[in-house]
């Protein structure tokens, strides 16, 4: 047993490099300091931001680094100031905090806490505020979300990002109404979580758009009511798509992070009202285009960062929908596998048929989910 206020030594996976394998090291993890938790990570998930972090296309990323933003844990310790956190408490760090100071926060139109940026620690090896890819880990206390002791954390530790992402995207950003036409182009973990967004919200049609017939099943069981495969039409997909819906869909999301994909799903929107939502993240130095008249003639252009969720707030509602079962988490889920692994679960992320991957950190043995066919990898650190 550790002492609380005293440097830990534990097991974290280290990324020491851009395109290199990640390599599980023993690091000091510093106890709390004013305004900060410590937490003991008790699962993680793998989600392709970590992949893209890793691969070097991030000109933010910075090396070496213990990367992971899907996590869950039990607090450990807390800092001075701290008072809604104790020790014991089950918990979910976020990327994106809520201070409930900032005019962002204060603003219902947004999510994107700026308070982070004064207070997160700087230097190497943390990320995105979280890096969850350790046994313990250090993050403030605006960056935390408390939630039901009785959820499994190697299931709800998905809400810390993809599934919370893609729900929100269709419920909170687009705002898709009843009985409307929805378009889902992707059909990996966020993907999935915008249909069920869409079924969620009374969508009377929702079609998922991928060139993986093997997704075709699992999106079915979300909620898709139809499924497209680009590779099946000689036109081009928005032409398909618009003739199939007499003009075009409602609300489209782009879920893969393809420049082209996101002018495709913004071109199968209806004339006049359509709305368009980006999720996927594209790679740096990319831009998106189209032409003025689609946006002239009234189709309208979004993105969503964590689904538009307030993220304190809404995390530990998002759980209750899960044990209350109004929310799927626990199909994103298709394997297991120990920490140790952590790179096999990076390979089974990028596998064909994969839509999320997770890890173990504490105790060898312990199991890594990884969310194949559906949504991510979410594993056990204990």
């Amino acid at each position: 047993m550790f002492s609380m206020f005293q440097v830990i030594t534990c097991r974290a996976a280290v990324a020491w490099e851009a395109g290199k394998p990640l390599v599980i090291e023993e690091i000091e993890v510093a106890p709390p300091k004013t305004g900060e938790v410590r937490i003991k990570v008790v699962a993680t998930g793998i989600c392709h931001t970590d992949s893209y972090t890793l691969s070097g296309s991030d000109p933010e990323g910075v090396f070496p680094v213990v990367l992971g933003h899907e996590g869950a844990g039990i607090v450990e310790s807390v800092g001075e100031g701290v008072t809604k956190f104790h020790p014991g408490d089950t918990v979910i760090p976020l990327y994106i905090p809520q201070c409930g100071e900032c005019k962002f926060c204060k603003n219902p139109k947004t999510n994107l806490c700026q308070k982070i940026s004064a207070i997160s620690p700087v230097g190497l090896f943390h990320f995105m505020g979280c890096s969850t890819f350790s046994e313990y880990t250090v993050v403030a206390d605006i960056s935390l979300a408390k939630v039901d002791p009785r959820a499994p954390l190697d299931r709800v530790c998905l809400l810390g990002c993809g599934i919370s992402t893609g729900y929100g995207a269709a419920l909170n950003t687009a705002k898709v109404e009843s009985g409307s036409t929805c378009a889902v182009f992707g059909l990996g973990a966020l993907g999935l979580a915008a249909i069920m967004g869409c079924k969620a919200a009374g969508a009377a049609r929702i079609i998922g758009v991928d060139i993986n017939a093997d997704k075709f099943k699992v999106a079915k069981e979300f909620g898709a009511t139809d499924v497209v495969n680009p590779k099946d039409h000689s036109k081009p997909i928005e032409e398909v798509l618009v003739e199939m819906t007499d003009g075009g869909v409602d609300y489209s999301f782009e879920c893969v992070g393809n420049v082209g994909i996101m002018r495709a799903a913004l071109e199968a929107c209806h004339k006049g009202w359509g709305t368009s939502v980006i999720i996927g993240v594209a790679a740096a130095g990319q831009e998106i285009s189209t032409r003025p008249f689609q946006l002239v003639t009234g189709r309208t252009w979004k993105g969503t960062a964590f689904g538009g969720y307030k993220s304190v707030d809404s995390v530990p509602k998002l759980v209750g929908d899960y044990m209350n079962k109004k929310l799927k988490v626990d199909e994103f889920v298709t394997d297991t596998l120990p920490f140790e692994k952590i790179t096999e679960g990076f390979d089974l992320m990028h596998a064909e048929g994969c839509v999320q991957t997770g890890l173990s950190a504490c105790r060898p043995g312990s199991p890594l989910s990884t969310h194949q066919a559906m949504s991510r990898l979410a594993s056990h650190l204990i």
